[in-house]
């Protein structure tokens, strides 16, 4: 008895060790691919610390989340579950924009795929996934270069060029005024009573110059 007992307790303990050594294996490549993705990849282009607490906090919390709760079965269904629950997550002070919203389902994504993928394929179906999002990511936010169309809301006082035939002769005057190489106009309201219009002047840049909700102050908590 003596003998199995110990046999028993020895097992035990290499079982345990094998589970912290996969656990710490797991948790070393997530924070790298983790950290490669925010800090070097996002933060040196958009520089926006707050996210980068963000995303790394959200990627940990999701990886221990389901590594210990990987034993219990649930592993397929659980991942998505949890992944639809992070879907429909949003913050109630500020709107998020598109691309951290981007980053944010990479920083979960990351941790669920280190968290849930099966030993047998963690050395080389796992590193491979890492390795395909880490590229990707980093070719589409700095490799890919395409015009980004903004807008200006404009109080435009030449409410006499607002009639469609004269729409050639606005957009000269609102670029001539603006320097900013407007295309295209939407014309958002009229007051007659002020000879003004509201409008929306578009043009084309390398960079998204519309301001967010996270910089003007706004919130959708009306």
């Amino acid at each position: 008895m003596d003998t199995n007992e110990a046999i028993n307790t020895a097992l035990s303990v290499a079982v345990q060790g094998n589970d912290l050594m996969e656990l710490a294996l797991r948790f070393g490549v997530n924070l790298f691919v983790i950290i490669i993705i925010v800090r070097v990849i996002y933060y040196t282009r958009h520089k926006n610390k707050d996210f980068v607490f963000t995303f790394i906090l959200f990627n940990v919390i999701n990886f221990l989340i389901c590594f210990f709760l990987s034993s219990a079965k649930l592993k397929m269904g659980f991942a998505f579950g949890l992944f639809a629950i992070f879907s429909i997550l949003r913050y109630r002070t500020v709107t998020v924009p598109v691309r951290e919203m981007g980053y944010f389902f990479i920083s979960v994504t990351i941790g669920i795929l280190n968290a849930l993928m099966s030993s047998e394929q963690y050395m080389i179906q796992l590193l491979l996934a890492n390795g395909i999002i880490l590229t990707l990511t980093y070719i589409l936010d700095h490799r890919i270069s395409l015009k980004h169309e903004n807008f200006k809301e404009i109080v435009y006082e030449r409410i006499d060029l607002i009639h469609p035939d004269k729409r050639e002769e606005m957009l000269a005057d609102l670029n001539k005024r603006t320097g900013l190489g407007i295309h295209r106009i939407e014309l958002l309201k009229i007051d007659f009573l002020k000879d003004v219009a509201l409008i929306h002047g578009f043009y084309f840049s390398a960079n998204n110059d519309t301001p967010s909700a996270l910089h003007t102050g706004d919130n959708d908590d009306d």
